[in-house]
């Protein structure tokens, strides 16, 4: 993963306008957007409101004033309060500002305003957020490849653990989807003209998730029937994709050491119960730390069962509780990296004579 890192910042920082035409340039696959004039469609694909549209964003009767409480919102969070979603939502407001002060009437800025709410009251309230990028009725999907790129960089483990790399990250998405805005609106010169800050800010994500990234000296998960501990431990980082939860979080480091105990319960004997324990760090509030606990140690469990493990599994999410690192670091980035043990999924084995 870190040579991939590596090949991608190369890339970024290589790559250059080139002499075919916008649209070419932008990537674009969604046939109805190159269309205009007679025999433009007119349906949901081609930006056609529908009822949903409508129940979400048609309450927003003043995108100006909705975009100055949400900042007044957000400003009011804790200024360390998760780095990637307070960003993104940040961006999505920017982006609503800009839409609404260049008067676009076509629907962006209302779904930029809903976008930034949703983040900002998921922070407020500490429910868990997904990192998943929405599809919007305004947008349509430019650069396919810087969005193969995004997913990379979101899928490194050092990511997870590197706020500096959070940053540009959670801004090139937004970005991205505003000139996926400009190509739906027709206005492809100003879809490309985002591109050289969207591969500017992919390529700062990159190369601080690269000086984030430290040698994988973690050892796989010990199988079962080598393992004479009453505990096997997950570390967070490896196991699930940034910010990730549910199995679709699962990271292939994490369902390897999960296929490995899988396979090591089939040939032990002796074992009655499973324990999992979910952990996080100390950053961020005990409702939003308790709630991805339990959600990460449910996912162990859900993906266990469904690799045969028949035995019964209790689930715990335990939080912040337990730490095994104790850290005072000041600079947040070697702070994360410190905590990086606490974040954890503990799999415990009651045996027989238990």
């Amino acid at each position: 993963m870190k040579f991939q890192l590596t090949m991608l910042a190369c890339a970024l920082a290589l790559t250059g306008c080139t002499t075919q035409a916008e649209k070419d340039r932008l990537g674009i696959e969604d046939s109805t957007v190159l269309k205009t004039g007679l025999g433009t469609t007119q349906d949901t694909a081609a930006g056609a409101v529908t009822r949903q549209w409508l129940s979400t964003y048609s309450p927003v009767t003043n995108g100006g004033d909705a975009l100055a409480a949400l900042q007044q919102r957000l400003d009011k969070l804790p200024s360390d309060k998760n780095s990637y979603f307070r960003t993104k939502a940040q961006c999505w407001i920017d982006a609503g500002e800009a839409e609404w002060h260049a008067n676009d009437k076509w629907g962006f800025v209302e779904e930029a305003i809903g976008q930034a709410a949703m983040i900002t009251f998921g922070l407020e309230n500490d429910t868990p957020l997904s990192a998943a990028n929405p599809e919007l009725r305004t947008v349509s999907t430019v650069r396919p490849d810087l969005w193969k790129i995004v997913n990379v960089i979101k899928s490194d483990p050092a990511t997870a653990r590197c706020p500096e790399a959070q940053v540009p990250l959670a801004c090139a998405e937004v970005e991205l989807m505003l000139a996926g805005h400009h190509a739906w609106t027709r206005n492809f010169s100003a879809a490309e003209q985002t591109l050289p800050g969207i591969q500017g800010n992919l390529r700062q994500s990159a190369e601080a998730a690269l000086q984030c990234a430290t040698p994988d000296t973690q050892p796989p998960a010990p199988a079962v029937h080598a393992a004479t501990g009453p505990a096997i431990t997950l570390r967070a980082d490896s196991a699930f994709r940034f910010n990730g939860s549910d199995v679709a979080a699962l990271l292939p480091s994490g369902k390897a050491q999960l296929n490995e105990v899988a396979a090591g319960l089939q040939k032990v004997k002796g074992i009655r119960q499973l324990r999992i324990s979910g952990y996080t760090d100390r950053l961020g509030s005990d409702v939003y730390n308790q709630k991805l606990s339990l959600q990460r140690a449910m996912t162990v469990r859900a993906y266990l069962v469904k690799q045969g493990v028949q035995l019964p599994i209790t689930v715990t999410g335990m939080g912040k509780a337990q730490p095994l690192a104790q850290c005072n670091q000041t600079d947040r980035n070697d702070l994360v990296q410190c905590l990086a043990p606490n974040r954890r999924v503990e799999i415990d084995f009651v045996r027989d004579n238990d």
